[in-house]
């Protein structure tokens, strides 16, 4: 698999002269190398080193135009700051780059936007404007190699390559095992992001203090005015959660330092131990007694001097029979097994999501209806598959059903309910009851828009990370390679084209050869163009990243696939 350039292509070579000619593989090696010195001198504790090669990089042009390139391509390209500006050129991206300065730089107030949270309250989200952003995306490029390797070992929050499931894998790991902790301290901050101590964070977090100042004292807009920034990470940024991640770094080690090491005696003996979601985690206990007079006043100091505190309608001690709820999930003692299943609160706001999609659509096509509901549905499904789940899917099956019947009886009340069932429900594949539009005839029942059913999904063990591995360690790359491999093959396997695509090139984009993921996105591109008669079969596709895919249009390059589907 190669990618071959043409005469036009001759400028990716030398010294680029627009947004459409940047070597972006020359571009991610060299950023990802000079990263992979920060987390060496990191380890060793060289911090003039550090400071000198996060310097090295936040000027350097591989960094800017990353840094441009990242904020251009996720989800929130589209939501302008307080100066209603975007990014959405070739030209204004190339201009971007060249503006990327630390010299007279000073980050403008957020934008304030509010989302309702489940408990009534509000969650304040601050939308910076795309120069800022920019800004954190570079000088997030230079600080995350530190935070990985400074980070606490069971910490899975917003960290590369960790997930919820991480989290909730490792507390099976630590529960299910013979002479585990029974006693749960589930913890939760009050408003970590909009409280964490300004100060703290400039004199402990390794970069740039001039530029974090700035960030930190920026500023919000609300209703019309300016209002100060006194305390908290500006929530909405791109570094806010690593910002967070490295205030609460340093909780696991404080508790080995007072508890043993992992493995000592005391350690076995008080049955400490640590699993942290961003600002939510549960710590481990040998009885209510030790969690609730010795564990929770130490982390009570640990937040204090951060300028946190923990939430007191969140934070109870709890036995492992009695169950507990962890970011989603109920987990639960019965005898000698630890079950994890959805809990009653993530699944009732699932299906009041769905019901109210429903609901809003009483007027419109049922393949239309179905269109919104698959993607909700698949998400919450793919968020649990790793559980016991089996019996939480089929009652949402049931819930569904019922909220479609009544969707369709509302349609068509004059009507009986066999003519209702033949026509919203049909035969698909080995299912008599699906809710489905067939495109081929009701009795062929082939290439239906069809609802998808939690039930359908198999159960299957989440491959969890290992605790020490560092993204930016050399020693660890093919692990992460291939766990990421793994991953994405797994996230895909109901899109089978996309699959088969993804598995033949082995993760990577043709182009630029770096891996593709769902943080990067990707494009089907047509080896022929369609318009030249180019056949939409598996060996005229590969996949590319987005910003490949129009480098490969702009600059007419020729992509090749040396590697023949099934070989």
């Amino acid at each position: 698999m190669t990618s071959n350039p043409t005469s036009a292509d001759s400028a990716l070579s030398g010294r680029p002269e627009g947004w459409h000619q940047i070597d972006w593989r020359h571009v991610e090696w060299t950023v990802r190398g000079i990263q992979i010195r920060i987390a060496k001198a990191a380890r060793e504790r060289k911090w003039r080193q550090v400071k000198a090669l996060q310097r090295f990089l936040t000027r350097s042009f591989c960094g800017r135009a990353l840094a441009v390139k990242r904020v251009t391509e996720n989800k929130g390209r589209r939501t302008p700051g307080v100066d209603r500006e975007l990014w959405g050129t070739p030209k204004a991206k190339w201009r971007a780059i060249g503006r990327l300065k630390r010299r007279g730089y000073k980050a403008l107030p957020l934008r304030r936007v509010r989302i309702p949270k489940a408990n009534g309250k509000e969650r304040l989200l601050g939308i910076p404007t795309m120069r800022d952003r920019a800004m954190q995306a570079l000088y997030l490029l230079a600080l995350q190699p530190v935070a990985e390797t400074t980070a606490d070992p069971n910490s899975y929050g917003f960290r590369p390559q960790r997930s919820t499931a991480d989290a909730i894998t490792q507390c099976h790991q630590m529960l299910c095992k013979r002479g585990c902790p029974e006693w749960i301290l589930e913890a939760d901050i009050q408003g970590c992001f909009d409280h964490i101590d300004h100060q703290w964070l400039v004199d402990h977090v390794p970069m740039d203090k001039k530029v974090l100042r700035s960030w930190l004292k920026a500023g919000v807009v609300d209703m019309g005015r300016v209002w100060k920034t006194d305390e908290g990470t500006p929530q909405g940024g791109i570094i806010s959660p690593t910002l967070a991640n490295m205030a609460l770094d340093g909780l696991e080690a404080l508790l080995a330092e007072h508890f043993g090491a992992k493995g000592s005696k005391r350690r076995r003996k008080t049955k400490v131990g640590l699993v942290r979601y961003a600002d939510d985690f549960i710590v481990t206990g040998i009885s209510k007694e030790l969690l609730e007079q010795e564990v929770k006043p130490l982390i009570e100091v640990f937040l204090a001097t951060r300028g946190l505190k923990l939430s007191p309608e969140k934070t109870c001690v709890t036995h492992v029979n009695h169950g507990f709820d962890f970011l989603g999930w109920t987990v639960r003692k019965f005898g000698t097994k630890v079950l994890i299943k959805p809990s009653r609160k993530n699944t009732k706001a699932f299906l009041d999501k769905c019901r109210g999609i429903i609901k809003a659509s009483n007027g419109v096509a049922q393949e239309y209806l179905i269109w919104q509901l698959n993607p909700v549905i698949r998400g919450w499904v793919n968020y649990h598959k790793h559980q016991v789940a089996s019996d939480a899917f089929a009652s949402v099956d049931a819930a569904l059903w019922k909220s479609l019947w009544k969707w369709a009886r509302r349609r068509h009340n004059n009507r009986r309910r066999r003519w209702i069932a033949r026509r919203y429900w049909h035969t698909v594949g080995n299912r008599q009851w699906t809710f489905a539009v067939p495109t081929a005839g009701v009795e062929a029942g082939e290439k239906a828009v069809s609802l998808t059913y939690a039930s359908d999904t198999r159960i299957k063990r989440h491959i969890k990370v290992k605790a020490e591995a560092n993204p930016f360690d050399p020693a660890w790359e093919v692990y992460f390679e291939e766990l990421s491999r793994k991953r994405m093959e797994d996230s895909l396997r109901h899109r089978r084209r996309i699959n088969t695509l993804y598995a033949r090139q082995k993760g990577k984009c043709l182009q630029c050869m770096n891996l593709i993921t769902h943080e990067t996105g990707w494009h089907v591109h047509h080896l022929i163009p369609r318009v030249q008669g180019g056949p939409d079969t598996l060996e005229n596709l590969v996949l590319l990243h987005p910003n490949c895919h129009r480098q490969v249009h702009h600059l007419a390059t020729s992509v090749t696939l040396l590697v023949p589907l099934g070989a």
